[in-house]
């Protein structure tokens, strides 16, 4: 009897495992757009190894922002808009995460840092799950991380003591909005927010349409213009 319960267990632990690992290969693929800024120019160097990096190329950067993936979506997906952020002077490190989930490796900006000791002040953020575990990071870490962001995110707790600046963006057409809204009790009060009518939770990054999201009334074009602006003047303000 103990021999079959045993069993049993075995065989629903694996099927559990199985699926899981079929579910998180099944991550969203960046888009043509969003490969085709995977490619160095005359203002940005592109290099990807342990993590997608965008260094400028007109002056020595101060600060970097390290970014978080959303959850399940390919972390090159996010490449024209971190690209464009870098061109502006900044030093700006993707880190692709273990199955496409943040969950797992939230303290990988502890080696973003420790590779780029030159590197004066650090801002860190993410899409979706991914600037959830970047602030999980930044409460942790407020001794060497200066600044956070969120685009479609919000905090998984109570966050309101956190001394630095902090930056939230999201579209109107959000599928995750309700979220977003009720989080600012869980933020300072001098959060800075900025709303992108029309935008939805999808368009953050180029990796196409995501279940259960609202439609854009926007094209993701003007919607990453808006997503770029925002967080470059948020770093401009106070990192520049």
């Amino acid at each position: 009897m103990k021999k079959k319960i045993l069993l049993f267990i075995i065989v629903i632990l694996a099927t559990f495992t199985i699926s899981f690992v079929v579910w998180t290969n099944n991550s969203s693929k960046a888009e043509q757009p969003a490969l085709d800024a995977l490619t160095s120019d005359s203002l940005v160097s592109y290099t990807q190894e342990d993590w997608i990096v965008f260094s400028p190329i007109a002056k020595q950067a101060n600060t970097g922002f390290i970014f978080y993936p959303g959850g399940k979506v390919e972390p090159e997906a996010y490449a024209p808009a971190l690209k464009e952020i870098a061109a502006q002077g900044y030093l700006v490190v993707n880190v692709p995460m273990p199955l496409n989930l943040a969950v797992f490796a939230i303290n990988k900006a502890d080696e973003v840092i420790e590779a780029y000791p030159e590197i004066e002040s650090w801002v860190i953020g993410g899409h979706s799950l991914g600037g959830s575990m970047a602030a999980a990071y930044a409460q942790n870490n407020q001794e060497s991380i200066d600044g956070l962001i969120f685009w479609a995110s919000y905090p998984g707790g109570d966050m309101t003591d956190l001394k630095m600046p902090i930056l939230s963006i999201y579209g109107t057409n959000d599928m995750g909005i309700d979220g977003i809204l009720e989080s600012d009790v869980n933020l300072p009060n001098n959060t800075i927010w900025e709303i992108i009518e029309g935008g939805n939770h999808a368009q953050f990054g180029y990796y196409g349409e995501q279940e259960g999201d609202g439609s854009a009334t926007i094209s993701a074009e003007d919607q990453q213009h808006q997503i770029i602006k925002s967080t470059l003047s948020f770093l401009d303000q106070f990192f520049n």
